[in-house]
């Protein structure tokens, strides 16, 4: 006989719903680990802890921030602040990714409370493009290991592949694509009174109780759901970290023209390299033969589009904007690439 949970489900279909979810992907990892190569385990284990520690003010700030947003029904001012704005929030959102100091994983909890209130995919999108790439800690890094001429080229890139994006997602959403861009966080209505994107919002929402739980079903929630997908991201870069060698890397991408400058952005892609990690890297693999282009694709690739990176967008939105974003990020770095070689 069948057992059940207590929810009423089956116990089979229960353990095959926990399999697909974040928690499994990271336990089964780390046991593989732990089975396979278990003097890796602690090094992969600190390494995932260490970077999720470092991302969790920007989760704690962000679900804050949105729950307190939600209870107050401030939907209403952040849709009427973006009325007829579009085309200056896309520009002013790639100018201030250049500026946020966000990897491409720690962007997660900001891209999910702006698409959760109502923002323009187009602008979070120019956002979303550009935050990874510079920020002014990696433009010093970058320029020490690789030179000014690199790291300038890299910070125009970045606000030029968030402005191309932005707009091409406005004309996309101009042709009537990408309505409902959200996967699983939602434009849920605060329970509180009318349409919170109509309604006026109720600063002081700790004086209802309808509010305060309002606050605290979004906190949990969001909270539950951006530290999953996150602790996710950070397993899958410490394993590549781990165990993608970076002379496999080389060999791969040496050379010069158009080809390499394809494969170092198709190898950068899944290639996790932060934006502290890859200039050092990137120094070595240029002195091997790699070119300025190659270089240049390599690091954007990896930068907007790592698996890490990947898998919390996966979770985050629908497929079409998916591959959206995977298209834009892949494309860009490598005319990037070709630009860029081309100029230097």
């Amino acid at each position: 006989m069948t057992g059940l949970t207590e929810t009423g489900r089956p116990a089979g279909r229960a353990v095959k719903d926990w399999l697909m979810t974040p928690w499994a992907v990271i336990a089964l990892a780390l046991l593989a680990v732990a089975v396979a190569d278990a003097g890796q385990f602690g090094a992969i284990v600190s390494f995932a802890v260490r970077a999720f520690l470092s991302t969790l003010p920007y989760i704690v700030f962000a679900v804050l921030l949105i729950a307190g947003l939600k209870a107050a029904g401030a939907e209403s001012v952040i849709a009427e602040a973006f009325k007829g704005r579009e085309t200056k929030m896309i520009a002013m959102a790639a100018l201030f990714g250049g500026l946020a100091p966000f990897c491409s994983c720690e962007v997660i909890p900001f891209v999910a409370g702006l698409l959760a209130l109502g923002a323009p995919l187009s602008a979070v999108m120019a956002f979303w493009l550009s935050s990874p790439l510079i920020d002014p800690p990696t433009l010093l890094i970058t320029a020490a290991a690789l030179g000014w001429p690199f790291a300038i080229g890299k910070a125009v890139i970045a606000v030029a592949l968030g402005l191309s994006g932005g707009f091409a997602i406005k004309a996309a959403m101009g042709a009537g694509r990408f309505r409902d861009p959200l996967r699983q966080i939602r434009r849920s209505r605060c329970g509180c009174g009318p349409d919170p994107f109509t309604g006026k919002p109720v600063w002081r929402f700790w004086q209802a109780s309808e509010r305060r739980e309002t606050f605290r079903s979004e906190l949990i929630g969001n909270g539950v759901f951006l530290a999953k997908w996150l602790a996710l991201a950070y397993v899958l870069e410490a394993l590549l970290v781990t165990y993608v060698p970076a002379a496999m890397i080389a060999g791969l991408v040496g050379g010069e023209g158009v080809v390499p400058i394809g494969i170092a952005a198709l190898v950068g892609m899944p290639a996790y390299l932060n934006s502290y990690v890859a200039p050092p890297l990137l120094a070595g693999l240029m002195e091997q033969g790699m070119s300025n282009g190659a270089a240049m694709a390599f690091m954007i690739a990896g930068a907007v589009s790592s698996v890490p990176a990947m898998a919390a967008v996966w979770s985050l939105v629908r497929k079409p904007v998916f591959a959206a974003y995977i298209g834009l990020g892949v494309s860009g770095a490598i005319i990037s690439g070709i630009v860029f070689q081309m100029v230097v």
